[in-house]
């Protein structure tokens, strides 16, 4: 029997978000009272998500209009920026370093904050992303993503029934109760995200909607699984079944670049992650993508990355 966790390609979207990896790398439970204001220093490569359990907040980020969150609202800020969290458009807004907050955990802490008026209480939290496919994704995203629970009660239920299991975690600290918690932040992202998904006509355009056309979304699930097959146009046109012209013609139109081009695009971000993180060497990244050589798999590394293999693999961490 397969374990094989999807058995087909019927749905490129639904994998998109699967092969995201998303990682909680920090989570805060904010209790304000009003007046009060913080400001979130900038975290490269993260997303932030800020969700109001009680009362409402403003939310500021470089580009966009500042916006009025409400109870049970979700808010991504997903490209790393700095951004501001204040009850009151005119309330100062001093950096989160310069609060005094309550350690529980390596990744989990609370804060408390605030000139004794009305309580306002969130849940925040940052996340990254492990896999290339959120690149592309994240950089269609708006720089404040809200989503209203309310709009619908399906979103609503699980928004709430996520946050409770959330706060029996964090009440109760048991064993491993960290690692849920950053697990349950990331559910949340990645069905904020969905929601996105569902609603915005952005989502249906460029990359994402070339993942939700039925031939060409096929197409590039099948490379995304399987980048070291020696894919040409005519094998993956083959595969969705149209004409090569035809398949070559249309993934150019909705992907924005021909076929061929993406598949070495993302055989190379897969390659630099690789480099980074499992200290892979060239020769067995030349093999594993399908190149003849090291020779030739190291130039096209250079010309989708702009730096050769050795210098992405020297700036692994240690």
């Amino acid at each position: 029997m397969s374990t094989d966790p999807w058995p087909s390609t019927s749905d490129p979207l639904g994998e998109a978000l699967h092969l995201l990896e998303v990682r909680g790398a920090f989570y805060c439970r904010s209790e304000f009272t009003t007046p009060f204001g913080l400001e979130l220093p900038p975290y490269e490569g993260y997303l932030w998500f800020h969700v109001i359990t009680r009362g409402s907040c403003w939310l500021e980020a470089p580009g966009a209009q500042p916006r009025r969150l409400a109870a049970s609202e979700l808010a991504l800020v997903p490209h790393g920026q700095g951004h501001r969290l204040r009850s009151e458009p005119d309330a100062a807004t001093p950096s989160i370093f310069a609060l005094e907050r309550e350690q529980l955990g390596e990744r989990y802490e609370i804060l408390r904050h605030g000139g004794g008026g009305e309580r306002v209480d969130m849940v925040c939290g940052a996340v990254r992303f492990d896999h290339p496919a959120a690149g592309r994704l994240l950089a269609l995203l708006p720089q404040i993503l809200t989503v209203d629970p309310a709009s619908s009660p399906t979103r609503l239920e699980w928004l709430r029934s996520t946050l409770r299991l959330m706060e029996l975690e964090a009440d109760g600290l048991r064993p491993g109760g960290e690692t849920v918690i950053t697990r349950l932040s990331d559910v949340l992202v990645v069905q904020a995200l969905r929601a996105w998904l569902e609603s915005d006509p952005a989502a249906r355009s460029g990359w994402l909607g070339a993942l939700q056309d039925p031939l060409i979304g096929r197409a590039i699930s099948l490379v995304h699984r399987e980048p070291g097959r020696e894919w040409t146009v005519a094998s993956l046109a083959d595969q969705v079944p149209m004409s090569r012209s035809a398949f070559a013609a249309r993934f150019t139109e909705l992907v924005g670049e021909p076929a061929m081009s993406y598949v070495t695009r993302w055989r190379m971000h897969l390659a630099a992650t690789a480099l980074r993180d499992e200290g892979a060497t060239v020769a067995e990244l030349a093999s594993r993508f399908g190149y003849r050589s090291e020779a030739a798999f190291a130039r096209a590394f250079k010309r989708v990355v702009g730096s050769p293999p050795g210098a992405v693999r020297r700036t692994r961490p240690v």
